[in-house]
C-alpha cells in the first residue's frame, strides 16, 4: 500500500477512472430523470473524462504539475453538457492544488477535492442541492475530516467513496423530482465511478467490475410538483476579453498567490483560466474591469503580451488574426436531423453542428465551428438546455466574439434565426433574438424508455409521451393521439400558428393526417408540417 503516489501512478489513476466510467456510462445514462431516450449524463461525463485522459496520456512528463495541467486542459476542451462542464471544473480545481506537490498524499488530495468543490459551485450561477455538486461537497468535507498525512491513499479513497455513496442516497430527498422518478442523481453516480477507478488502480483491481444499487422506493402519494432544470444558468456578458502572461515573478510570489489570483479574477469576470507555475503564468478572463485585471496580475510579477478585446464593438479586428475580409456576423446552430439541417441552411445559418439529445457537442466543437466562419461576431444557437453551458465555455477557446442565444429547443432556434437582422447591431440582434424565443411554446413527442411515475403519470416502458417545456402532459399508445393531446394542452387564445416537425420514423402522410385534424379543430390557426428527420422524437411541436 502507498502513503503517497507519484506522477506515473497518478497518470494511471486518471486513465483507469476514465476507462471505468466509459464502461459504465450506460448505467449513468439510465438515471436521467425523464424516462425518455435522450439520457446522456453518463455519455457526456465519459466523453469529458476521455478527453482529459487523452491529454494526460500524451503528456511527455510524469511531473505531477504537468499531468495536472494536461488533466485540466483536456477536461475543459472535451466538456460536454452541463454534467461534463461541472466535472471539468471539479478536475480543474483539484489540479490547481495537486500541481503544487511532487507527490500526492491523502492530505493534499483532500485539499484538492475541497478546491474542486469550490470551483464547481462557482461555475454554476444557481447551484442546486441534490446534484453532483452535493455529492462532491459531502465527499470533500468528509475527506478533510479524515485526512492524515500518514494515511494510506487507497484507504482514504475508499472512505471518501463510501461517504459519496451515502451522499448519493440523499439526493432524492434534496431534489423532489429525483424522488418522484425513483432515481438518484446521475452526475453524482458518474463522479463516484471515476473515484472508484482511482481507488481500484491503487488496490490492484483495475479490471474489476462494479455493481450498483441505485433504486429507491418511489412514494406514489408524493404529489409535490417539481421540475428539474439541472443547471438553470443565467447568461453573463462581460465586455472585455483579457489575455496576458505574467513573467519574472516576484521572489515573494508563491503558488498560493497564483491560486488567489484565480479566485480574485473569478469575482470580477468569467471564463477564467490561470495556468502556470512560478516561472510563468498564462491568464485569460472576460471582465468589465480590465484595469483591475492588470492590477491583480502586477501583484505577482511583470505582465507581458497583453491582449484586451472589446467584444461588444462590431468593427474591432481580432488581435493576432491573419488579415482577412470578415463579414459582420455569423450564425452557428446545433441540431440533429436531415430536414432540420436543411431548414437552418435555407435560413442562411453559416455552420450546423450535428448534435442535440444524446449527442451534446463539446466546448471545443462549438469553438471550432465559430472559428471556421469568417465573421467578427458569431451568434450560437445551442437549441438544447444541456448545451448552453458548453457554449459559454467555448468563448474561452475561440478567436471569435461569441454571443450565446440561450435557445433550449429547435422552435426557439428557428424563431431566433428569423429575428436576426444582418444590418442591425450586436446589441439589438441579441435583444431581438432573445425576445423572439420568449414567445415560442415548444413540445416534444417521444416514448418512455422505462416504467416509472412522474408528473402524475404512471408510465410503462414504450408508452408514447408528450412533453411541454416543463413536464409530461400527455401519454398514450398512439403517436397521433398523444400529439394532438399535447397541442391541446399547449393551446391558448394567443396561438395563431401550429408547426409540426416530423421525425425520421414518421411518414409525410401520417404528419399530414394530424395536421388536417388540427386544422379542422383550430380553424383560426395556420397549421404547417415540415420534415425534420430528427431521431428519438416523433414530432417537435411549435406554437406561436
Amino acid at each position: 500500500m502507498q502513503k503517497s503516489i507519484n506522477g506515473a501512478t497518478f497518470r494511471k489513476m486518471i486513465l483507469n477512472g476514465a476507462k471505468l466510467l466509459d464502461i459504465n456510462k450506460q448505467h449513468v445514462d439510465s438515471l436521467n430523470v425523464f424516462p425518455v431516450p435522450d439520457g446522456d449524463t453518463g455519455t457526456n461525463m465519459s466523453l469529458t473524462m476521455l478527453s482529459a485522459a487523452k491529454e494526460v496520456s500524451n503528456c511527455p512528463s510524469n511531473n505531477i504539475d504537468a499531468l495536472c495541467n494536461a488533466l485540466s486542459k483536456g477536461a475543459l476542451r472535451g466538456a460536454r453538457g452541463n454534467s461534463g462542464v461541472i466535472l471539468s471544473q471539479i478536475l480543474k480545481g483539484m489540479s490547481t492544488v495537486l500541481s503544487q506537490s511532487s507527490e500526492i498524499t491523502a492530505k493534499n488530495l483532500a485539499k484538492a477535492m475541497s478546491a474542486g468543490t469550490e470551483i464547481a459551485y462557482k461555475a454554476v450561477t444557481k447551484p442546486k442541492e441534490g446534484t453532483i455538486l452535493t455529492v462532491v461537497r459531502i465527499m470533500s468535507e468528509h475527506a478533510m475530516k479524515i485526512t492524515k498525512k500518514s494515511m494510506e491513499v487507497v484507504d482514504f479513497l475508499q472512505s471518501v467513496i463510501e461517504a459519496g455513496e451515502e451522499a448519493l442516497k440523499l439526493t432524492p430527498e434534496l431534489l423532489p423530482v429525483l424522488k418522484k422518478a425513483g432515481v438518484v442523481d446521475a452526475g453524482g453516480r458518474g463522479l463516484l465511478i471515476i473515484f472508484q477507478g482511482f481507488q481500484h488502480l491503487l488496490a490492484g483491481k483495475e479490471d474489476a467490475n462494479i455493481a450498483f444499487d441505485d433504486s429507491i422506493q418511489v412514494n406514489n402519494q408524493y404529489d409535490e410538483q417539481a421540475h428539474f432544470d439541472y443547471n438553470d444558468l443565467a447568461e453573463i456578458e462581460f465586455a472585455y476579453c483579457n489575455e496576458l502572461f505574467i513573467i519574472n515573478l516576484h521572489k515573494k510570489t508563491t503558488e498560493a498567490d497564483i491560486d488567489r489570483l484565480r479566485e480574485n479574477l473569478m469575482t470580477i469576470g468569467d471564463c477564467v483560466l490561470v495556468i502556470g507555475d512560478l516561472n510563468m503564468v498564462k491568464v485569460h478572463v472576460h471582465s468589465n474591469e480590465p484595469g483591475t485585471v492588470l492590477a491583480y496580475c502586477l501583484e505577482l510579477g511583470e505582465i507581458d503580451r497583453i491582449k484586451i478585446e472589446n467584444m461588444l464593438e462590431q468593427n474591432r479586428a481580432l488581435i493576432g488574426q491573419k488579415k482577412e475580409e470578415l463579414k459582420s456576423y455569423g450564425l452557428v446552430s446545433v441540431c440533429a436531423g436531415e430536414g432540420l439541417t436543411s431548414i437552418f441552411k435555407d435560413l442562411l445559418v453559416d455552420k450546423i453542428i450535428e448534435g442535440g439529445q444524446t449527442m451534446n457537442p463539446s466546448a471545443e466543437d462549438i469553438a471550432k465551428a465559430c472559428d471556421s466562419i469568417a465573421a467578427k461576431d458569431v451568434f450560437v444557437l445551442p437549441n438544447n438546455k444541456n448545451i448552453i453551458l458548453a457554449a459559454e465555455q467555448a468563448k474561452a477557446l475561440s478567436k471569435r466574439n461569441i454571443h450565446i442565444i440561450p435557445t433550449k429547443n429547435i422552435p426557439q432556434g428557428l424563431s431566433a434565426v428569423l429575428a436576426f437582422n444582418p444590418e442591425d447591431t450586436v446589441e439589438n440582434n441579441e435583444s431581438n433574438m432573445n425576445e423572439a424565443i420568449s414567445t415560442i411554446k415548444a413540445g416534444l413527442v417521444t416514448y418512455a424508455v422505462r416504467s416509472t411515475q412522474i408528473d402524475n403519470f404512471k408510465l410503462k416502458e414504450g408508452d408514447i409521451i408528450g412533453i411541454d417545456s416543463k413536464s409530461i402532459v400527455a401519454k398514450g399508445e398512439k403517436v397521433e393521439k398523444v400529439t394532438k393531446d399535447l397541442v391541446d394542452k399547449m393551446m391558448d387564445n394567443d396561438v395563431s400558428n401550429i408547426t409540426l416537425y416530423f421525425g425520421d420514423s414518421v411518414t409525410e402522410e401520417e404528419a399530414n393526417a394530424i395536421a388536417q385534424d388540427l386544422t379542422d379543430k383550430y380553424k383560426k390557426c395556420d397549421v404547417d408540417i415540415h420534415f425534420g428527420g430528427q431521431p428519438l422524437y416523433y414530432y417537435i411541436v411549435s406554437l406561436e
